[in-house]
């Protein structure tokens, strides 16, 4: 049975739709394994959220690696305790550039 022009173009879109969703899936994924990247920045580096997401993305650019690459590491290092000698080095090098905030209320450093 030959298709006509209208099943070959509902094909192709639901294809394009399936191939969409996929890289949303990829995207949400993404963005939260930086948040999570993010948030450990915050804490152990003691600085804003935002200056966590200018470390991470300094990190990836010093290095040539993926943000999203980074931010796994930097996810796994706080589940296993180990990371790459030269993330770790790029980060602390980023973190002494932007950090640490002093906590309100607390005595200065």
């Amino acid at each position: 049975m030959h298709k006509g022009p209208q099943e070959d173009d509902g094909a192709d879109r639901v294809f394009e739709l399936q191939e969409e969703i996929q890289q949303l899936k990829e995207a949400v994924v993404s963005h939260a394994v930086v948040d999570q990247a993010i948030g450990m920045v915050v804490a152990l580096g003691r600085v804003t959220p935002e200056q966590g997401w200018t470390v991470l993305r300094e990190v990836s650019q010093h290095t040539n690696i993926k943000l999203r690459r980074v931010a796994e590491m930097v996810v796994l290092w706080g589940h296993e305790g180990e990371i790459p000698s030269k993330i770790r080095a790029e980060l602390e090098d980023a973190l002494d550039r932007h950090g640490p905030t002093q906590v309100p209320g607390a005595p200065p450093a």
